[in-house]
C-alpha cells in the first residue's frame, strides 16, 4: 500500500557524513548527561509509598499536591488512576525512620483537603525491592539487545547487522539522555517504552535493509550510494503510513492520557522520531562505509573446464 511514489531518488547518502556527525554529537551529549545527571528514578526503583484513594466526586489534584507539599512531602506524584474519582499518590522513600507513619501522614493531609477520601490500598516499596527491579529492568534491556543482535546476525550479512545494532543502541541512549537532561521521571512504563522502541526501530532498519538487498540483486550498473538512496526512497511511503499511524495513537496518549501515561508516551515519541532518523541516516550510511557491494549478494557460477569430470579431474 502506497499513498504516493517518488520517481526521482533522493540523494540521502550525499549528506551522510553531516548527518552522522550530528548523530555522534547527540549521542555524546546523551552519554554526558547520563553520566553527570543520571536518571530520575521513580519509587519503583528507589523505594517509597504508594497510596490509592477514592472520592465520591472528582477531587482537585492541585489542592492535594499543595497540601502534601505544605505537610513536608517532596517529589510527590498525584495522578488520576482509572477514573477521575480515583487518585494515586506516590511518595519517595522517607528518611529518619518515618516510613511506618507515612501512610498516616498522607491520610491526614487528604482529610485536611476534604472530600471524604476512601483509602483503597497502601503499598510500600523498600530499597531492596527497588534495587532488584532496577537490576531486573537492566537485565531485560540487555536480553532484548542480545536477542536483536542474534536475529540481525542470522537475518543479514554482518555489515547490515553491525549497522542496525549501532543504530538501535543510538536510539536507546538518546531516549535515556533526554530523560537525564530534563530529569523526567524514569519509571517501569518508561522502561517498557524503551523496550518497545528497540523492537520498533529494528523493524524499520530491517525493512530498509531488505530493500537494499533486493535492489542490489535486481539493479545492475548502480553504485552502492545509488542503491541505498533508491531503497530508502522506495520505502518512504510505507514509513509515513506506519510511523504516522503509530504516532497519532501515541500523541493521543500524550495529550489525553494524563500523568499516568505522559512519560510513557513521551519516550515512545522520542523513540519513533529517532528510530526513523537512525534507520535512514545512521544505519544506511554505516552499511555503505563498511563496504557493502553487489558482489556480496550475487553468487558467481564456476565455469566447467572442457573435458573435466564432475570431481574436477581433467580427462
Amino acid at each position: 500500500m502506497e499513498f504516493f511514489r517518488i520517481k526521482q531518488d533522493i540523494p540521502f547518502m550525499r549528506h551522510a557524513l553531516m548527518f552522522n556527525i550530528i548523530s555522534l554529537i547527540t549521542f555524546v551529549l546523551a552519554v554526558f548527561f547520563l553520566s553527570t545527571k543520571g536518571l530520575h528514578l521513580s519509587i519503583e526503583f528507589t523505594g517509597g509509598t504508594l497510596t490509592e484513594v477514592s472520592y465520591a466526586q472528582p477531587p482537585d489534584l492541585d489542592k492535594i499536591r499543595k497540601q502534601l507539599d505544605k505537610d513536608g512531602f517532596t517529589d510527590t506524584q498525584v495522578i488520576n488512576f482509572g477514573s477521575a474519582r480515583d487518585v494515586l499518590i506516590r511518595v519517595p522513600l522517607a528518611t529518619g525512620g518515618e516510613t511506618a507513619k507515612v501512610s498516616e501522614r498522607i491520610n491526614a493531609s487528604l482529610l485536611s483537603v476534604g472530600g471524604d477520601p476512601q483509602l483503597k490500598r497502601v503499598e510500600f516499596v523498600g530499597p531492596q525491592v527497588g534495587k532488584e527491579l532496577a537490576e531486573d529492568g537492566a537485565l531485560a534491556l540487555l536480553l532484548v539487545i542480545i536477542g536483536i543482535v542474534a536475529y540481525l546476525a542470522f537475518r543479514f550479512e554482518w555489515r547490515f547487522a553491525v549497522s542496525a545494532i549501532i543504530a538501535n543502541l543510538h536510539d536507546v541512549i538518546i531516549i535515556l539522555g533526554f530523560f537525564a537532561f530534563f530529569q523526567w521521571e524514569f519509571s517501569l512504563p518508561v522502561l517498557a517504552a524503551v523496550l518497545a522502541v528497540l523492537g520498533y526501530s529494528v523493524n524499520e532498519s530491517v525493512v530498509v535493509f531488505d530493500r537494499v538487498r533486493e535492489t542490489f540483486k535486481k539493479q545492475r550498473g548502480m553504485t552502492t550510494p545509488e542503491v541505498i538512496n533508491h531503497a530508502i526512497t522506495s520505502t518512504i511511503s510505507r514509513t509515513i503510513i506506519t510511523h504516522g499511524s503509530t504516532q497519532m495513537m501515541v500523541t493521543s496518549m500524550l495529550i489525553f492520557g494524563g500523568a499516568a501515561l505522559h512519560y510513557f508516551a513521551l519516550a515512545l515519541t522520542i523513540g519513533i522520531l529517532f528510530g526513523i532518523y537512525s534507520s535512514v541516516l545512521v544505519a544506511s550510511p554505516l552499511v555503505m562505509w563498511l563496504g557493502v557491494s553487489r558482489e556480496q549478494f550475487i553468487k558467481t557460477k564456476k565455469e566447467k573446464i572442457e573435458g573435466a569430470t564432475e570431481d574436477g579431474a581433467v580427462v
